[in-house]
């Protein structure tokens, strides 16, 4: 029996802003010779790396933090790191202040820095550290805990969380990991996946339909906020159409077993 992969721990943000009549959702859409999920509409995320684990360890860079343990807020700091990286929107407040740094201070930030980033020519503590900013822990409602399925080269042990945009700060691609960005309606974006305008990961699908539901972005935030998150590690078996992908049902997602297609 071939040898299961390890899980690596990641994070994502639904970052959500409230549009004419439905909520909105930053997404990216990811280079195509990317390895994972190339060419899919994604949320801004990424892999839990050593600086993230640096910054735990200095609190001082960090406001939100109380009661979550090392790794939860590991989790965080690299969802939000991920967060700047991918779309230059940062979730972190100057120290001392109870707001988010605005629009034009986080332009700023990531006009100077966010290449140097991305190129690990900076670390993003000294950036904080640099800008006297603190990471806006609190602002990250978890939303779900998907796990990759066993027998899969690649493997994620990934976090979800949902936080409300900082006003005005709009986001852009970054033209390395993702080639297009768009705020775009839960609604919108499942039906662009059946209609082929997108291509979806299963677990955004499901995530996106789930919060379809709610009305505004507060409805959304304490709606996660009164959730059990239950993780969700999908068995995939192959049919004669394609695969099958079966799901605990208490995870809240309206089923327990999908069809997901051909395998490629």
């Amino acid at each position: 029996m071939a040898e299961t992969s390890a899980s690596r721990p990641a994070s994502t943000i639904l970052l959500l802003r409230d549009g004419a009549k439905e909520v909105e959702i930053f997404m990216m859409v990811r280079h195509h010779q990317i390895e994972f999920n190339s060419g899919a509409l994604v949320f801004p995320g990424g892999s839990v790396d050593a600086g993230d684990q640096e910054i735990v360890a200095r609190a001082d860079l960090y406001s939100g933090g109380e009661g979550l343990s090392e790794a939860d807020r590991g989790f965080r700091i690299a969802a939000i790191r991920e967060t700047f990286e991918e779309s230059g929107i940062l979730l972190a407040r100057s120290k001392g202040s109870n707001t988010h740094v605005d629009a034009r201070r986080a332009g700023e930030i990531a006009d100077a820095h966010r290449v140097a980033l991305n190129e690990h020519k900076i670390s993003f503590l000294k950036i904080l550290d640099d800008n006297g900013l603190q990471l806006a822990l609190d602002t990250l409602v978890p939303y779900a805990h998907w796990i990759t399925p066993e027998g899969m080269p690649k493997r994620f042990d990934t976090w979800f969380f949902l936080a409300a945009a900082p006003p005005d700060q709009l986001g852009a691609h970054d033209g390395r990991e993702s080639t297009d960005s768009i705020w775009v309606s839960a609604r919108e974006a499942v039906e662009g996946g059946e209609s082929g305008r997108f291509k979806l990961p299963f677990p955004t699908t499901r995530n996106l339909i789930r919060l379809a539901k709610q009305p505004s972005v507060s409805a959304a935030l304490d709606h996660a906020k009164g959730m059990s998150i239950v993780t969700v590690m999908p068995v995939m078996t192959k049919t004669e159409t394609g695969r099958q992908l079966r799901i605990p049902r208490e995870a809240g997602y309206d089923g327990e077993v999908f069809e997901v297609g051909a395998v490629g």
